[in-house]
């Protein structure tokens, strides 16, 4: 890139949609950057409201010009943002792919603030994905924007530890202050010239495919601490779920909003005999995934896959919400729910 300091603002056009672009608009706008616009998805309708656009409300709230088209790669959307004489793009959580000829707009250059370390989770929803393999952690990548997703060289990234207990949005939330912060930084070198891009090692690149609903029923055949990564993962959405299958009744939907591999912080007298004789033993007879292994107090214990060779997993059900009702504890559940050990947790219709 060119050496030579550059000490005049550039004008900055920002995309972006939902909430992990917002702290870095805000972070703009405080270095006291030229916003020519704020480009946004056009307005939906969900169920007859307006969906919510994090990015469009703080724009308005700064009183930044707004454009919304439809197709943002569009001869007349192209002709509009030119138009406009920007420096540079920056792009965070917009929703759409920017075209070859539209990346060619600004001055200097494209740059795209993305929630992961990349190479790795390259894609929609790289926070989830590096919770649901149980990565202990992740970061945020600026990068110079190519035709291909998330595949340009890196500028600029940063770490950050995962906490085990930690859900997706909250530790998106923290990535964007991150994240924010770092493409201010990435600015500045390169208004200065002191970035030199590294490209990113295809090898190495994983992939973080957009959300489904069903990547939200619970894999009860996995490890404890994957079963407990995975309902941390899809939260806020898709959220995890599993039917309770008990006899003589239909299967009742569950939500399933906070696990953990350890019992909860209660009284040991206040943890059901099984639950205390399965935590005493090491080893335990063929149990099937699923399987509810104490039920009783504050305590719901259902059955995983193993949690080392030969050793039997279970983890501690602590929040549930059962469909149609509010969230609430094992323990409240427990109290208005027959659960009984041995039923069984797993899909509506067992194969």
């Amino acid at each position: 890139m060119d050496r030579r300091t550059d000490t005049t603002p550039w004008r900055i056009v920002m995309m972006g949609t939902g909430p992990f672009a917002v702290p870095t608009l805000r972070a703009l706008v405080a270095a006291g950057h030229e916003l020519a616009a704020v480009v946004t998805r056009p307005k939906r309708n969900v169920h007859g409201e307006s969906a919510p656009n994090p990015m469009r409300e703080a724009a308005e709230a700064i009183g930044l010009a707004i454009l919304d088209p439809e197709n943002v790669n569009a001869p007349d959307s192209i002709a509009a943002l030119a138009a406009l004489a920007p420096d540079l793009f920056v792009v965070a959580d917009y929703g759409q792919i920017l075209s070859a000829e539209l990346l060619a707009v600004p001055r200097h250059a494209a740059i795209n603030l993305h929630a992961s370390l990349l190479p790795k989770y390259r894609g929609a929803a790289p926070v989830a994905w590096a919770i649901y393999h149980g990565e202990t952690e992740t970061g945020v990548t600026v990068i110079h924007m190519t035709p291909r997703i998330d595949a340009g060289p890196c500028i600029a990234q940063e770490r950050l530890a995962i906490d085990p207990r930690e859900t997706a949005g909250q530790l998106e939330s923290r990535l964007a202050e991150l994240g924010a912060a770092l493409v201010c930084r990435a600015i500045e070198q390169m208004k200065s010239g002191k970035v030199e891009p590294i490209p990113q090692d295809k090898t190495q690149a994983t992939r973080a495919p957009r959300l489904k609903k069903t990547d939200g029923e619970i894999r009860w055949d996995r490890p404890p601490q994957a079963v407990c990564d995975q309902i941390h993962a899809m939260q806020p959405w898709p959220k995890c779920f599993t039917h309770w299958h008990h006899e003589g009744r239909a299967p009742v939907r569950l939500t399933i909003t906070r696990a953990s591999v350890e019992p909860p912080e209660v009284d040991s007298q206040r943890i059901p005999l099984e639950a205390r004789l399965w935590l005493a033993e090491k080893a335990h007879p063929s149990v099937l995934p699923g399987t509810v292994v104490a039920a009783g107090k504050e305590t719901l214990l259902v059955a995983t896959g193993e949690s080392a060779p030969g050793q039997a997993g279970a983890v501690f059900v602590q929040e549930v919400q059962p469909a149609g009702k509010r969230v609430m504890s094992a323990g409240e559940f427990l109290r208005g729910h027959p659960v009984r050990a041995g039923d069984r947790f797993g899909p509506e219709k067992p194969t």
